[in-house]
Protein backbone atom coordinates (compact mmCIF):
# COMPACT_ATOMS: atom_id res chain seq x y z
CA UNK A 1 0.00 0.00 0.00
CA UNK A 2 1.53 3.09 -1.00
CA UNK A 3 0.55 6.30 0.75
CA UNK A 4 0.03 9.46 -1.15
CA UNK A 5 -0.73 11.92 2.12
CA UNK A 6 -2.35 11.91 5.67
CA UNK A 7 -4.01 15.16 7.00
CA UNK A 8 -5.47 15.80 10.11
CA UNK A 9 -9.48 16.32 9.74
CA UNK A 10 -10.65 19.18 12.24
CA UNK A 11 -14.06 18.22 11.14
CA UNK A 12 -13.99 14.65 12.63
CA UNK A 13 -10.93 15.13 15.13
CA UNK A 14 -9.22 12.46 12.70
CA UNK A 15 -5.86 11.80 11.11
CA UNK A 16 -7.36 10.54 7.17
CA UNK A 17 -4.66 8.68 5.44
CA UNK A 18 -5.14 8.46 1.70
CA UNK A 19 -3.24 5.30 -0.65
CA UNK A 20 -3.01 5.28 -4.29
CA UNK A 21 -4.89 1.88 -4.05
CA UNK A 22 -7.81 4.61 -4.00
CA UNK A 23 -8.33 3.92 -0.26
CA UNK A 24 -8.71 6.39 2.87
CA UNK A 25 -8.46 5.11 6.72
CA UNK A 26 -9.32 7.07 9.17
CA UNK A 27 -8.01 6.86 12.78
CA UNK A 28 -10.21 8.69 15.53
CA UNK A 29 -7.71 10.54 17.56
CA UNK A 30 -10.25 10.26 20.83
CA UNK A 31 -10.12 6.62 20.55
CA UNK A 32 -6.50 6.46 20.10
CA UNK A 33 -5.79 8.41 22.52
CA UNK A 34 -8.22 6.76 24.98
CA UNK A 35 -5.97 4.45 27.31
CA UNK A 36 -2.97 6.84 26.95
CA UNK A 37 -1.78 8.59 30.16
CA UNK A 38 -0.61 11.79 29.32
CA UNK A 39 0.38 14.82 31.71
CA UNK A 40 -0.53 18.57 29.66
CA UNK A 41 2.60 18.41 28.66
CA UNK A 42 2.31 15.41 26.67
CA UNK A 43 -1.05 15.94 25.11
CA UNK A 44 -0.02 19.39 23.98
CA UNK A 45 2.85 17.44 22.23
CA UNK A 46 0.14 14.69 20.59
CA UNK A 47 -2.21 17.71 19.54
CA UNK A 48 0.71 19.14 18.05
CA UNK A 49 1.99 15.90 16.58
CA UNK A 50 -2.03 15.14 14.96
CA UNK A 51 -1.60 18.70 13.33
CA UNK A 52 1.82 18.92 11.95
CA UNK A 53 2.92 15.70 11.40
CA UNK A 54 -0.78 13.76 10.91
CA UNK A 55 1.25 10.25 9.14
CA UNK A 56 3.92 10.21 12.32
CA UNK A 57 0.65 10.49 14.58
CA UNK A 58 -0.86 7.41 12.64
CA UNK A 59 2.49 5.33 12.69
CA UNK A 60 2.73 5.76 16.44
CA UNK A 61 -1.14 4.61 16.70
CA UNK A 62 -0.77 2.00 14.20
CA UNK A 63 2.38 0.69 15.59
CA UNK A 64 1.32 0.45 19.47
CA UNK A 65 4.18 3.24 20.52
CA UNK A 66 1.88 5.98 21.24
CA UNK A 67 2.14 5.72 25.15
CA UNK A 68 5.73 5.43 24.45
CA UNK A 69 6.07 8.38 22.52
CA UNK A 70 4.12 10.00 25.37
CA UNK A 71 6.03 9.15 27.93
CA UNK A 72 9.57 9.51 26.51
CA UNK A 73 7.96 13.70 25.77
CA UNK A 74 7.32 13.95 29.63
CA UNK A 75 10.68 13.16 30.68
CA UNK A 76 12.25 15.28 27.74
CA UNK A 77 10.42 17.94 28.86
CA UNK A 78 11.27 17.80 32.78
Amino acid sequence: MNIIYAEYNMYHNSIDIYTSAGYMLRIDCNKAEDYLITTPGSQCSLNALALDEPLEYARLYLDGTMQMWADAKDYLNI
